[in-house]
């Protein structure tokens, strides 16, 4: 599914008066929700998460890390035992669904595969972005309210 087609179903989600709409193929899984807080104001939720068996492949990156220890400088082996979560797009980071609300997660929480980590903004769009993985959040390393880029890593997760 191209972006276009993505753009296609949030207009027709947006017109239709469906309130969610959810789409499985074999390489990603993306649910839109559609909520109306007055007549006039309607809010459109996007959420695109790999699938499951994606998961086990971060995993598998740092394996070949222990391999370069021998080469590589010791403050890189300190962080080699935790797993980024990455963002998924373009967009503007937020810690917690509003100003006054509190951060879905912080330095020490625990997480579990589907719990929500953060929200990305992207073309008035909020997008929940929800753990692929399980374990201990290390490290926030992206400010509130910033610009993410794809595939920047937003968090360190400790999965011990």
């Amino acid at each position: 599914m191209n972006i276009k087609e993505i753009q296609d179903l949030i207009k027709f989600v947006a017109k239709s008066g469906v309130n969610e709409v959810e789409i499985m193929q074999k390489d990603f899984k993306i649910i839109i929700r559609s909520e109306e807080k007055s007549n006039a104001d309607k809010q459109i939720y996007v959420q695109a998460a790999a699938p499951v068996a994606a998961a086990p492949a971060p995993a598998a990156l740092p394996t070949p890390a222990p391999a370069a220890p021998a080469e590589a400088a010791p403050a890189e082996s300190d962080d080699s035992k935790y797993i980024t979560i990455p963002s998924p797009m373009i967009g503007t980071f937020y810690r917690s669904a509003g100003p006054d609300k509190e951060p879905f997660i912080g330095v020490g929480d625990t997480i579990a595969v589907g719990d929500t980590v953060c929200i990305i903004e992207a073309m008035k769009l909020f997008n929940e972005i929800e753990a692929e993985i399980t374990g201990k959040i290390v490290k926030v390393l992206v400010d509130d309210a910033t610009p993410v880029e794809y595939d920047q890593p937003l968090f360190l997760v400790d999965p011990s």
